[in-house]
């Protein structure tokens, strides 16, 4: 059977409650349209989040990657189309503050995802939720985790479709957060499960 490495994030920022970690963990071992899914949840550092997901695809062997962040304040499902060479942004979990650095030196400047955006869009409205591709996945770790990812396949010229979907805040988030906005948590497990459904 083919392998879908689906990985989320613990808990970051001032987010105390993280939707993607629980979709993860939720979804590890179940099949989905002829995929075994392998959960992994990724550390907020900029140090070891990309070196953990690399180790994940070497450890796994999968046949896809979906990884999966939270864009508090969005409220669509967004695939990203593309991942740049550059960290920026606020502090991660152990404090580290980086500002306009390159994520590999010697890098393209941008990778585009290898996943099929278009589809999953397409399908997720069908089923009346809201989608749209992203064209930024901007410069904390979750652009750093899809550039590496997507690195690495390129680098390493696997035959591994990957890329990454940010999905909205879960309404037990918006709850504590009291100012973003919301899905439910079976509305976000559907669209993910929809995403999944979208690979051939």
């Amino acid at each position: 059977m083919k392998k879908l490495l689906l990985t989320g994030f613990e808990p970051f920022l001032d987010f105390p409650v993280n939707p993607t970690m629980k979709i993860v963990e939720e979804l590890d071992g179940q099949e989905i349209n002829g995929y075994q899914i392998v959960g992994k949840i990724l550390t907020v550092e900029f140090n070891q989040s990309g070196e953990q997901l690399v180790h994940h695809i070497q450890e796994v062997e999968p046949d896809a990657v979906i990884s999966l962040g939270l864009a508090g304040g969005r409220y669509k499902i967004t695939p990203e189309r593309i991942a740049i060479n550059c960290n920026d942004g606020d502090a991660d979990n152990s404090g580290r503050t980086p500002r306009d650095e390159w994520i590999e030196k010697n890098g393209p400047d941008a990778i585009f995802s290898t996943l099929p955006i278009r589809k999953m869009v397409d399908r997720l409205t069908q089923q009346e939720l809201p989608a749209d591709i992203s064209n930024t996945a901007g410069t904390y770790l979750c652009n750093n985790v899809m550039y590496q990812a997507l690195f690495y396949i390129q680098s390493h010229n696997l035959n591994t479709q990957a890329g990454f979907i940010h999905i909205p805040a879960s309404h037990e988030l918006a709850i504590k957060h009291k100012r973003i906005p919301s899905w439910s948590h079976r509305d976000l497990l559907q669209g993910v499960r929809t995403c999944i459904e979208s690979i051939e």
